[in-house]
């Protein structure tokens, strides 16, 4: 009769327990989908930023183009002009050149009007006698008044015309440097411009990949699920958990003292603490929570973390919960995300905390990549 009972319990459970599993896979199903929904809605949106990135470095090519085509100008009119001020100063070398010739010449005949006195050429007109004699000399000393006059003339228009293209070549060389210049840094900054939004398309690409593949492995989960779901008796289905980077819930609320990695234990201790995971400052007691569907692994005390949880995520990941004051799961339970795990205790040195961890492939990773970002 007790054995009867006994079967009749067992029979009455098994219902139970298996509208509790389908509740789990429902839920575990709905969260799946919801990620796939969200992880296409980011692959429309990178398709979309990509065409908009596309069409920005369509219209950088064609300004760099440009400006290349500027600085061909640019330099070809500066070789001009640089030509140009060569021709210009080979002229003046040659007009000094004679000029440094007829120096002598000028110079003695500026001598000798000195010594003839402020009269000059005109004196010769009092040396001659003859009318005749007369005229020729006032040709000759008007000839050599104008001859003197106009070689002085032109010699200093000459200068001041060489002069004057000399500083107008120069003017226009340093425009056209400036220019030149300009549109060289034009040049660096479209081709900046054009190597940053080719490394945005290269890391689009990639995250469209990844979401691509993600969505993959989501997608055979989900197809797992709804058998399990539709099916009596399928084992449980472990959803990935690489689709939810950047999107799990975290363990509990609190606020992160301790991070992941290398740091220094304070600004004059000197010490550097290694962590594999971040410690949040809570209130004891909080309630902390399963941030991925799995199978407990591990529930007990263990050295340096008080009460510790260790939850299998499948595909080699892992979650640790440390510094729990006490634990509501046991090895080989199975859990879904957001299922309590225990409430927070203290850590070893005596503060409110809870300690977590996350493992991929054996190591330990940073699991604020992995968790929700905060408000």
């Amino acid at each position: 009769m007790r054995r009867v009972a006994g079967v009749l319990c067992v029979a009455a459970l098994v219902p139970l327990m298996w509208n509790e599993t389908r509740a789990d896979q429902d839920a575990a199903a709905q969260r799946v989908a919801e990620r796939l929904r969200a992880l296409r809605q980011e692959a429309a949106t990178l398709n979309t930023r990509e065409q908009t990135l596309l069409n920005e470095l369509r219209k950088l090519e064609l300004e760099r183009q440009i400006k290349g085509e500027e600085l061909i100008t640019l330099d070809a009119d500066l070789r001009n002009i640089q030509d140009q001020l060569a021709a210009a100063a080979a002229r003046a070398n040659v007009l000094r050149e004679s000029a440094d010739e007829q120096r002598p010449e000028v110079q003695q005949r500026l001598v000798r009007l000195y010594k003839m006195g402020h009269a000059g050429y005109w004196r010769l007109l009092l040396d001659v006698d003859d009318l005749q004699s007369i005229g020729r000399a006032y040709r000759t000393a008007a000839a050599l008044t104008r001859l003197d006059r106009d070689r002085l003339q032109q010699h200093a228009q000459t200068i001041e015309s060489l002069e004057g293209e000399r500083r107008t070549l120069e003017s226009r060389a340093r425009a056209f440097s400036a220019l030149q210049e300009k549109a060289a840094v034009a040049q660096l900054a479209l081709d900046r411009a054009v190597a940053s939004r080719s490394a945005l398309m290269k890391s689009i690409d990639e995250r469209r990949d990844l979401a691509a593949q993600l969505a993959k492995e989501l997608e055979a989960a989900h197809q797992r699920l709804q058998a399990a779901v539709s099916e009596p008796g399928t084992g449980p289905v472990l959803v990935p958990i690489r689709p939810f980077r950047g999107q799990m819930a975290w363990p509990a609320e609190g606020i992160v003292v301790g991070r992941f990695g290398r740091q220094q234990a304070g600004r004059t201790a000197g010490i550097d603490v290694s962590r594999n995971g971040i410690e949040l400052s809570l209130p004891e007691a909080t309630p902390v929570s399963a941030v991925h569907e799995g199978v407990v692994t591990f529930a007990g005390p263990f050295t340096a973390y008080g009460n510790l949880v260790i939850i299998d995520h499948g595909g080699g990941a892992t979650t640790l919960y440390g510094h729990l004051a006490d634990r509501s799961v046991n090895k080989g339970d199975r859990v879904s995300a957001g299922d309590a795990v225990g409430t927070s205790g203290r850590n070893p040195g005596g503060n409110p905390a809870l300690y977590f961890e996350l493992r991929i492939d054996g190591q330990p990773v940073d699991p604020l990549q992995w968790l929700r970002k905060q408000p």
